[in-house]
């Protein structure tokens, strides 16, 4: 029962699929990392679930990939995409770090934000163009192995500050069994994805590794730590990082 409810927490608060109410409880919590990257399957089935009617109904390219850009969007409810934009806007200031997070938290939408958003979406629409089936096995997973990355971020880096999305799970979960099990997911989609296309899915493992870490320094250097925001950047970069390896490698 208490694993069922930690999927609805996760559920709940990473995506916009309807969940019954429950009350938030340490208990519920502390696994809930555990199934962040259920999302990202739900994610993959329905991109692989696109990609497979486009196939069959005839549809252009444009078509395909817009949908393919906002079924990740539309699961998440933006808060992602969310991250993003703020630590967009954050790393454009050159400001203390007490003020970046401050910005982090600020509710309302810088210029470089806004930049940063068309970019990241036109950069995502191209390269989805290019993407043929047999490339969607591989993206589809990619879902997941994101979200095992950025679980096991909240697990083991450093949080910027006590209070926020990412220090609220960081400290309710039961961290030891939340990195095995992480770790376990995360080897599984790597293995998934090598077994695929042994070529492509060593670069699109190597591609998410590198910006896990490439992160990681990043919000050290620049925020402290990691916050939730810096982790929703980290995800859209990661999964738009593979989308580039995996289509353009032939």
């Amino acid at each position: 029962m208490k694993c069922l409810e930690s999927l609805i927490v996760a559920f709940s608060m990473y995506s916009k699929i309807p969940m019954p109410q429950i009350t938030w409880t340490k208990e519920n919590m502390k696994n809930t990392l555990c199934y962040f990257p259920v999302i990202g399957a739900v994610i993959g089935a329905l991109l692989w679930f696109w990609y497979w009617l486009c196939g069959i109904a005839g549809f252009g390219v444009m078509l395909q990939a817009a949908v393919a850009v906002l079924i990740p969007v539309l699961v998440t409810g933006g808060i992602h995409m969310d991250g993003f934009l703020d630590t967009s806007d954050a790393l454009s200031s050159w400001q203390t770090t007490e003020r970046r997070l401050e910005i982090l938290k600020d509710p309302h939408t810088g210029a470089f934000a806004i930049i940063s958003c068309c970019s990241y979406f036109l950069a995502a629409f191209g390269i989805w163009t290019e993407a043929k089936l047999p490339d969607i096995g591989i993206l589809a997973i990619g879902f997941i192995l994101s979200r095992t990355l950025s679980g096991f971020g909240v697990c083991k880096f450093p949080c910027a500050k006590k209070s926020g999305l990412a220090a609220t799970f960081a400290e309710a979960a039961d961290r030891k069994r939340c990195t095995i099990v992480l770790i376990t997911e995360m080897i599984l989609c790597m293995a998934a994805m090598i077994w695929l296309d042994s070529l492509r899915g060593v670069f699109a493992c190597v591609a998410a590794v590198l910006v896990c870490l490439g992160c990681r320094r990043l919000s050290m250097q620049k925020f402290g730590g990691i916050t939730g925001d810096t982790q929703g950047f980290f995800l859209q970069v990661c999964e738009l990082v593979m989308a580039f390896v995996v289509i353009l490698i032939p």
